[in-house]
């Protein structure tokens, strides 16, 4: 194999096997940078990322060709058309990539999603909710199974519950409305 053979073969690796992938993984996530304490597992992940995408980038585009041309697309090595396309593709990510700031030297800034109201402590409103239903319940059935003498401290008891279970309904009600 002669030297512009073994280049022409490195180049067709990356491009079918890496670098779509790389610059679509850079536009998606601008702010992943390959430094600090996490930096090899970053790399690791941009790396894993990069192959995944540019195998199916590569199977999208040639399943494009394949039923966007007239006569089907035929892979033949003298045909670069497959390679052109994930040259496209590869430049069009590249670009959003340098625009949202994937290749500059100080990644760009992550906003935090902000949470909308009344998305904290959701576990633990259902978990004493639950609680308090569970109390209800067995209040209820003690109240069936007594005598009429002890009835109306059972019923006070399942009144507090009943309340609090209301009060708490209303709290995270009014988180929401917030």
């Amino acid at each position: 194999m002669s030297v512009a053979g073994a280049f022409e073969a490195v180049a067709g690796l990356l491009l079918v096997f890496f670098v779509p992938g790389y610059t679509v993984t850079k536009a998606m996530f601008p702010e992943w940078r390959i430094r600090g304490p996490s930096g090899l597992l970053r790399l690791l992940e941009i790396a894993t990322l990069s192959f995944v995408l540019s195998v199916v980038l590569t199977v999208l585009v040639g399943y494009v060709l394949l039923v966007g041309t007239p006569s089907g697309f035929q892979a033949y090595w003298t045909s670069p058309v497959l390679e052109g396309a994930l040259v496209v593709v590869a430049l069009a990510a590249f670009l959003v990539a340098y625009f949202r700031g994937g290749f500059a030297r100080v990644p760009p800034a992550v906003v935090p999603l902000e949470p909308s109201g009344g998305e904290e402590g959701a576990w633990e409103l259902t978990r004493g909710l639950d609680r308090l239903g569970r109390e209800e319940r067995r209040l209820e059935h003690e109240l069936r199974v007594r005598t009429a003498g002890e009835g109306p401290g059972i019923q006070a008891r399942l009144d507090e519950v009943r309340a609090r279970s209301a009060a708490l309904r209303a709290e995270r009600e009014g988180q929401y409305a917030q």
